[in-house]
């Protein structure tokens, strides 16, 4: 095997949720390394080119950047291929555009378009909490920041609110029955409802029940349960369907009939 990082994605094994075309090419933007993870992030030139048609061509999304229109979590970024994942806040400040990335409910991202009021915090679920060296207390988000000093009251699978100009806490939410969440991994990803119960197994994977505003429940492991509001208010503006996932034939009902 050669040695070092992999540089070449191909596109028939690029993420499904790109909604890359086939034919379009032998290759696909391999994400660099960051915050996200490969298959669960959506690349600057994917959102740009393909997303938001902003360009035509790699090498036109690249100008933009260099520009340092394009602020992603209020930085500016000029890597085409840094890895944009789930709640990071894109920025345009040319345009005054803000857009916060979620998921549909087909499991695809969603570049959902958020006021400049919101577009100052996002949500950051808490992957673990630890000690540091000087028994500092930290926690680690799920788009790898470290915080220190936080509230004692948040653990692991809590959501905090961060303010993005600063980087510290502003709120927190905790993993509750009663509160609102969004699935962000797994077969019911960008379904939102509400915590019912969680099943813990030992040795194993603990399952969370959930039931959405249309009254479906359904289930998943808890690391795809990203809690996004206390109660059933939540903190962040939600994409077009809600969260709701509607079966195929509630989807065709609801489509306007053809001409």
């Amino acid at each position: 095997m050669a040695r070092g990082p992999k540089r070449h994605l191909k596109r028939l094994n690029a993420p499904r949720h790109w909604m890359l075309d086939k034919l379009g090419g032998i290759w696909a933007p391999r994400p660099s390394t960051g915050p996200h993870k490969l298959r669960e992030c959506l690349p600057l030139i994917i959102l740009l080119r393909n997303r938001l048609k902003y360009a035509l061509t790699g090498k036109e999304v690249k100008y933009i950047l260099m520009q340092r229109l394009v602020k992603v979590d209020g930085k500016a970024r000029t890597d085409v291929k840094y890895p944009a994942g789930f709640q990071d806040v894109i920025s345009i400040d040319k345009t005054d555009e803000y857009f916060r990335l979620l998921y549909d409910v087909r499991g695809r991202f969603a570049v959902h378009r958020v006021s400049s009021e919101e577009s100052k915090f996002k949500l950051a679920r808490v992957k673990k909490v630890e000690m540091g060296a000087g028994a500092i207390p930290y926690i680690v988000t799920h788009d790898g920041r470290t915080i220190r000093y936080p509230d004692p009251l948040v653990k692991a699978f809590d959501t905090v609110k961060l303010d993005l100009e600063t980087g510290k806490i502003i709120d927190f939410v905790k993993f509750d029955t009663g509160n609102l969440a969004m699935i962000s991994g797994g077969k019911n990803t960008g379904r939102v409802g509400i915590i019912i119960s969680r099943e813990k197994h030992q040795g194993s994977f603990d399952i969370v029940h959930l039931k959405d505003s249309a009254g479906h429940v359904f289930a998943t492991r808890l690391s795809n349960v990203f809690v996004i509001g206390s109660g059933n208010r939540p903190m962040i503006s939600l994409p077009r369907r809600k969260g709701i996932k509607m079966s195929i034939l509630d989807e065709r009902a609801a489509r306007p009939p053809k001409m």
